[in-house]
């Protein structure tokens, strides 16, 4: 955790703060002007900001704006004198977390502090600054048309509906869009509508006012105001509750919101990107999501494949997210033999992409040599160990690709001269170069396997047959 800063040209009022923290075990950086701060500003923002309103130079309202403009997510504490409420008051519409006015009781300062702590730390958690979102890889076709459709997004503010399996990144995407987008300086904030109970999920989206329920002590912030000018993750749409549904149709229609327990309409100016895993049609057939939101949100449908889809980008990102939880465990990188490479190529991971990255850290973890055998696979992975004919498929999907990728015609015809060649010279090779065995073992006539031997080229590569 960053320290918490104080900013006051009362040399007294910052002792009597850094001692309190002190007590608290809370770190902190002390300043005697505004101007301070904002120079230690270019090394690194704090977790929380305490600075008086009027100093020697730089206000403590200019401070609040500078920290604003370059670091949305720290709350700032306006300290104030009483004769100074108008302008704390006005320093809320600067973005102002709560303002704390002089005298203060320390231990009710000390709580503030913390609570603001607890709000950036909340909000670190969804706030992610863009070029720290992980890069999507991708060679496989599927994901070029996914890398253009981004393209073509980037310089939209439309919705964006994402679809696809779980484990497939879409939030990844999501990220993508932000990031190479008009919104990227503004924040980019993410809600997973599943995960969060019904009954907190409004004042997560909305905020409310204070007083507004039981334990609302505070004005809060929702997640469309934590995201003004950038852009909103709605994450697992389908799982939204009905009457949430409601409030996201008028927000997307009116383009405004009221905080829970709140009377005045804010203006929403948010990007908004949904995602699910679900079929929201069938959703919407069912009753269990409004037909009105849905036409709301799939503005702009993006299908993300699954791994089935994309296997030759398989080692690819096994060797991605192999070098990269070395780098998090400060280990040498493994890597996967040919064998194992292939073995996991071939298998279905219905969790794709996550799936894959948590496959991967195990290994680090857990692999006992740097070259990965398939033995050093989880127990569960080898459990569910791929048939031969799920391998073998793999391959010949993988081979189509290529070839439609290249732009090959008369694919069927050189594949199928290409297997039964494999075919038949591999059941002579067994049977030792007999020709009315071989045919058996095939189920095909000898007169049927002579002809394929004449015709593929075979009878220079194999054994008289004895039968002749």
């Amino acid at each position: 955790m960053k320290p918490v800063w104080v900013v006051d040209d009362d040399r007294s009022i910052r002792w009597v703060l850094e001692k309190a923290l002190g007590r608290e075990g809370i770190a902190f950086g002390s300043f005697a002007s505004a101007h301070e701060a904002l120079d230690a500003l270019a090394q690194g923002a704090p977790q929380v900001l305490v600075s008086d309103i009027r100093m020697p130079g730089a206000s403590g309202i200019e401070l609040l704006r500078a920290m604003k403009q370059k670091h949305p997510a720290v709350p700032v504490i306006i300290m104030t004198a009483y004769s100074d409420l108008d302008s704390a008051v006005a320093a809320f519409h600067g973005g102002a977390y709560e303002y704390l006015p002089k005298p203060f009781d320390v231990d009710q300062a000390v709580a503030l502090i913390r609570r603001a702590l607890e709000e950036s730390l909340r909000v670190e958690a969804v706030l992610e600054p863009a070029a720290a979102s992980p890069e999507i890889l991708g060679q496989a076709p599927a994901m070029q048309e996914v890398f253009r459709a981004i393209g073509r997004l980037s310089q939209s503010s439309a919705t964006v509906l994402i679809t696809g399996e779980s484990g497939t990144g879409k939030e990844l995407v999501a990220h993508a869009l932000h990031r190479h987008g008009a919104r990227a300086a503004k924040p980019f904030v993410a809600i997973n509508t599943a995960a969060m109970p019904r009954d907190l999920l409004e004042s997560e989206l909305f905020g409310h006012e204070r007083g507004a329920f039981t334990g609302a002590q505070q004005l809060r912030r929702g997640r469309f105001e934590q995201a003004e000018g950038g852009t909103l993750f709605l994450d697992e749409i389908g799982d939204m509750p009905a009457e949430l549904q409601t409030r996201l149709l008028r927000v997307l229609s009116d383009g405004s919101f009221y905080r829970v327990g709140g009377h005045q309409p804010i203006r929403a100016n948010v990007r908004v990107i949904a995602a699910t895993n679900q079929d929201l049609e069938a959703r919407v057939r069912e009753s269990l999501f409004r037909e009105d939101l849905y036409h709301r949100l799939n503005v702009i449908r993006l299908r993300l494949p699954s791994l089935r889809e994309r296997r030759d980008d398989i080692p690819l990102l096994a060797r991605h997210f192999l070098a990269r939880s070395a780098r998090g465990l400060e280990v040498e990188p493994k890597r996967l033999s040919d064998a194992a490479m292939a073995y996991l190529s071939a298998q279905d991971l219905p969790g794709n992409v996550r799936q894959l990255e948590n496959i991967c850290h195990w290994l680090t973890v857990m692999s006992p040599s740097q070259v990965i055998e398939v033995g050093d696979f989880p127990p569960e992975l080898r459990e569910g160990r791929a048939s031969p004919s799920s391998e073998w498929l793999a391959a010949l999907a993988r081979e189509a690709d290529r070839r439609l990728a290249e732009g090959e015609t008369n694919i069927m015809e050189n594949l199928s001269k290409s297997f039964e060649k494999t075919l038949i010279t591999k059941a002579l090779a067994h049977t030792a170069g007999r020709r009315i065995e071989a045919a058996g073992l095939l189920g095909i006539g000898r007169n049927t396997i002579t002809r394929k031997i004449g015709e593929l080229g075979i009878g220079d590569e194999t054994p008289t047959d004895p039968d002749e």
